[in-house]
Parts: structure tokens; sequence; C-alpha cells
């Protein structure tokens, strides 16, 4: 075994140990925020004019009648055996059956909005980095920070009037019409089931509806990939053995695919993993805006009822993909640059 592949496996086992302290770091912190936050799950239930004998009846029955401490405590303990706890206020519904049910959804939007925004923001960004100093360049920059700029919610809202109220293109919101069965489960993502079973008019239909929302969000994120490629490739294309490469009369276009595009894609990995990371978990307006309903859209529901068992386990399950997709970026990181040490 070579000390490189020795260096790189240390480094996963360390990453991996640290792993339950930072989930247990995240998962305290939650507990302790959604407890200091004000409101109170039980007039969330109930109302704030129900008998106080009512509420002390349905606090003891949810576990929230013991001390702060005693709660964490069953929290933690729950929390090492994989249990995530019950709804407060779906009754008797686990944590885990609620992302079971709505993750499908936000990874299918998160999946094609990665798609959208990597081939606009990679697209542009070469462009602008092969036309440097050009009007294309200049364009390049406008794109990424205007669309850097956008607010998501907004662009969500402007897609819906022009192309959905006005022209009727796309439908308004959610993920499939009500009037029509949806693709049978097979892995929960309505596009591919619907290829897996070759069912090509609910594959049309899944697109339609995912279409608005995966642009809205794709072209937000478009303009972090636009930045990072363009000043990546650029310093890339300005080093001494891509210029050494052109002096040797090697074709142009193999320079930029073998040489230059090859390093220069090492930090659009690096963003690319922790862009699609963040957008599990940070799709809140999106799938708000269109109705989407999905495990974030859930998350805000959750978060204003106030019910903290399911709030504590989304956050703690998307703090888990976070940690496990950062592993991994540094694995592929390695892999393509052999340069790398650790």
């Amino acid at each position: 075994m070579s000390n490189r592949l020795k260096a790189l496996l240390y480094y996963v086992l360390t990453r991996l140990l640290l792993a339950p302290l930072m989930l247990w770091t995240i998962a305290s912190l939650v507990f302790l925020l959604m407890r200091a936050t004000p409101g109170d799950p039980v007039d969330a239930i109930l109302g704030p004019r129900a008998p106080t004998a009512v509420k002390d009846a349905l606090r003891e029955q949810l576990g929230l009648s013991g001390s702060l401490w005693d709660q964490y405590l069953h929290y933690l303990n729950n929390l090492i055996h994989f249990d995530l706890g019950t709804s407060l206020t779906t009754r008797g519904q686990a944590t885990w059956e609620i992302i079971q049910s709505f993750f499908p959804a936000t990874a299918e939007l998160a999946i094609y909005s990665m798609v959208v925004a990597a081939s606009i923001g990679l697209g542009v960004g070469i462009l602008a980095a092969v036309k440097a100093d050009t009007g294309w360049d200049l364009g390049g920059r406008l794109f990424g920070i205007i669309t850097y700029s956008l607010p998501l919610f907004w662009i969500g809202m402007l897609l819906q009037l022009t192309l959905s109220v006005q022209l009727g293109w796309f439908p308004i919101g959610t993920r499939f019409p009500a009037t029509l069965p949806p693709p049978d489960a097979i892995t929960g993502l309505y596009t591919l089931d619907a290829l897996l079973q070759g069912n090509w008019h609910q594959f049309i239909t899944s697109c339609h509806y995912l279409i608005l929302p995966a642009f809205s969000l794709g072209i937000v994120l478009s303009g972090i990939f636009e930045r990072i490629v363009r000043v990546s490739l650029q310093e890339t294309l300005r080093s001494d053995y891509v210029e050494a490469a052109i002096a040797r009369g090697i074709n142009s276009r193999s320079v930029l695919i073998n040489h230059a595009l090859k390093n220069a894609m090492i930090p659009v990995v690096t963003i690319l993993g922790l862009t699609f990371a963040a957008v599990l978990g940070g799709a809140v307006l999106t799938e708000v805006t269109f109705s989407w309903p999905g495990l974030a859209n859930r998350l805000f529901r959750a978060l204003v009822g106030r019910d903290y068992p399911v709030v504590q386990g989304i956050v703690v399950f998307f703090a888990a993909i976070v940690v496990t997709i950062s592993i991994a970026i540094d694995i592929i990181n390695a892999w393509i640059d052999p340069r790398i040490r650790y």
C-alpha cells in the first residue's frame, strides 16, 4: 500500500470518527434553539385558550413536562438508537416515516436543479475563461453577479406569474396533477419511476411539473459555478505547464480538456458537492413557493407548528448528508489530482 493511500485512509477514518461529534453538536444546538425560540407546541396543537389542565395532560403525554435536562437526555438516548421520535402534530407518525415520505421529492428537485446549475454555470464559465478580456468575459461576469444576487423567492414568483399565470405553459405549483395517479413508488423519484415502468406520459408530466422549480433554483445556483469555473480556469490557462503544452504545438482543444480543465475542476467539484448538500436542506423557499411536497417544505411546516421531534430529526438527517458528501468530495478530489496530500 502506497504512502499516499495510507494517508488518505487515515484521513477518511479520522473524519468518520469525528462525524458523530459533529452530529452531536448539531443535534444539541437544534434541541436548544427550538426550546429557546418563542412558542409552545401544546399551544400550537390545542390553541392558547385551552384549559390549563388539558394543556398539562397533553404536555405530559408528549414528554414535555420534565426538565430541560431530562428531555435532552431522553432525546440523546433515542438518537443513539436511531430513533428520531414521533411527530407532535401528526399523531403516531414517526419522524423516519416523514423523512422517507417527503425526502424523494426534495432529492429529485435538488438533482435536476444541480443539472441546470452545472450545465449553465459550467458552460458560461468555460466560455468566459477561454475568451478572457473580451465581451464574452464581461458577459460571464455580469451573469455570475446577477444570478448570484437574485432572491430565490422572487425569481420563483416571477416565473410563476409569466410562464404559468400569463402564458399558461407550466403548472403554477405542486409535483403531479391531482387528477392523475402518480408513478408507482420504486425510488420515490417520479421521473425515474416513470422511466423504469416505461410510462412516457407520466414521465413527461413529471418533467412538466418539475421544470419551473428546478430552473428557478438552478439559475440562482449557476452564478456560483460560473464564478468558480471562470476564475479557476483562467488561472490554470496562465500556468507554466499549459503554456509549455501550447509551445509544443499541442492542439488548443486538447490543452483545454486534458490539461487545463481537469485541474480547474478541483474547486468546482468541491463547490458542486457542498452546494448539492446545501440544496437538499435549503430548498425551503423554492418548495414553499411552488407548493413542492418535499422534506424542506415539511420542515417549514414543522417549524411553524413547533413540532420539536420532526424539526430535530430532519435537521440531523440533513446534517448527516452534508458530512457524508464532504468526505466523498475529499476522496474524489484526491482521485482527480494525485498531487493532493492528506
